[in-house]
């Protein structure tokens, strides 16, 4: 999808608030919902993803089957809210050794397993809102001795809510970060805190 895009800074692929979100996105739902929500934190519209079984609810990236992301910035983020119940992700990633490795993160995972060809790990969020970075060049590197390559596929499964999904080149501060890649909590929950 983006092997031709020249890629630097910053490369959205989903932002809840543009006018179709998930163009670029097939969606799975049994036995959930996918859905454009206003989140009362933010004061915003975000995507919930919500499911009572997390394999069977997700949105994947690109729709496409056949067809990759083709993105080399080797940093992923996610904006991402706790819903409070299992939640899970997958990054299918191609390395140096022109093998394709899949890291997957979840809530109810306790320990990190590295199997040839997926590498999965524990992850803890915060309550409320959360912003996920995801090195994959280090994970690459630490899981499988290889160099990353590039990021293949993105697959986000039930249970959350998603304000925005992006790659970047490397880690941003807030401060460097632009004003629509921050999340703005509303005045009266920053009056809480």
């Amino acid at each position: 999808m983006f092997n031709n895009t020249f890629q630097s800074g910053f490369l959205s692929i989903l932002y809840s608030i543009g006018s179709k979100p998930l163009h670029h996105w097939d969606k799975q739902v049994r036995n959930g919902h996918i859905k454009r929500v206003t989140d009362n934190d933010i004061q915003s519209l975000v995507l919930e993803v919500e499911g009572t079984n997390v394999s069977t609810t997700y949105i994947t990236c690109p729709a496409d089957p056949n067809k990759t992301l083709g993105i080399r910035l080797p940093i992923m983020v996610m904006i991402i809210k706790n819903l409070k119940k299992y939640f899970t992700f997958e990054i299918q990633v191609l390395d140096d050794k022109n093998v394709r490795r899949r890291f997957r993160a979840s809530d109810y995972h306790i320990t990190t397993r590295v199997k040839p060809f997926i590498c999965t790990m524990p992850m803890r969020l915060e309550e409320g809102w959360n912003q996920i970075q995801f090195n994959m060049s280090d994970f690459t590197r630490r899981a499988y001795g290889t160099n990353y390559v590039e990021t293949l596929r993105v697959q986000i499964h039930a249970n959350c809510r998603i304000r925005r999904v992006y790659f970047s080149d490397r880690l941003y501060s807030d401060d460097e970060l632009p004003a629509e890649f921050k999340l703005y909590l509303s005045a009266q929950n920053k009056a809480k805190q």
